[in-house]
């Protein structure tokens, strides 16, 4: 098999550094030139895994001073700007279905979706980075969407896979997804979110709801969110138009 490039296993250790908790307290992180020396890398090396923590959130930069980690570096961390991130999810996270896709009946969700009647598709997830759960996501489908996936193993009770919903159900549909109109808000933890990622009920959450379109502007999946927010950090970069 081959083995990873050597700035991917310095990233991943000092990644599983950071959660441990090594560079609390304002400790400072080894230096290039530390890392260099100790590891036998080149420069390069070290620079483009420092460069990949700082995109990634998990540390921060000092002229002069040297390389830290942030607050945020013992939670899940993801940088999102594209339908491509959200699928990608599946590369650094395990999904765990709490209760399989099943057909029932939801006047608010079939209005979200714009669907004639109010029959929908719900499939309820939870997943978790390194074992530890941070999310419980409650996704929810047109029938004409559902019935492609209905027979998937990823979608049966208890299902482990490092899926995500879109990357199933998107090669079955007439046009690609091309667009999610996503809203943030507070919400608070019911008993299926606190049993899923170990909360006490009614644990202020982080409420994300995701609806997701075709080429065409067809609904194809609305997922709605509850974050840990002592395990999860939502990064979102905004840059100037030109």
């Amino acid at each position: 098999m081959k083995s990873a490039p050597a700035y991917q296993t310095l990233r991943q250790q000092l990644r599983d550094e950071i959660a441990a908790g090594l560079y609390r307290d304002g400790a400072r992180l080894p230096t290039e030139s530390e890392l260099v020396a100790s590891h036998g890398l080149s420069r390069q090396t070290v620079r483009r895994a420092f460069q990949d923590l700082v995109a990634e959130g998990m540390v921060y930069r000092v002229p002069g001073r040297g390389t830290y980690a942030s607050e945020s570096g013992h939670r899940y961390l993801r940088q999102l700007g594209s339908i491509e991130d959200l699928m990608s999810l599946s590369e650094d996270t395990t999904m765990e279905v709490v209760s399989g896709l099943r057909r029932r009946v939801d006047v608010d969700v079939a209005s979200r979706l714009r669907l004639v009647d109010d029959i929908v598709y719900t499939v309820v997830l939870r997943r978790c980075h390194d074992g530890v759960p941070f999310v419980l996501t409650r996704v929810h489908l047109p029938e004409w969407v559902a019935r492609a996936v209905l027979d998937s193993p990823q979608m049966r009770d208890g299902a482990l896979s490092t899926s995500t919903i879109i990357s199933l159900t998107e090669p079955h549909l007439r046009e690609p997804i091309v667009e999610a109109a996503q809203s943030i808000t507070v919400g608070s933890a019911d008993v299926q979110v606190a049993d899923a990622v170990g909360c006490g009920v009614g644990h202020p959450m982080l409420r994300v709801d995701r609806l997701y379109a075709d080429a065409v502007g067809t609904p194809v999946e609305l997922a709605v969110s509850h974050f840990l927010p002592e395990q999860y950090t939502y990064r979102v970069t905004l840059r100037r138009s030109t």
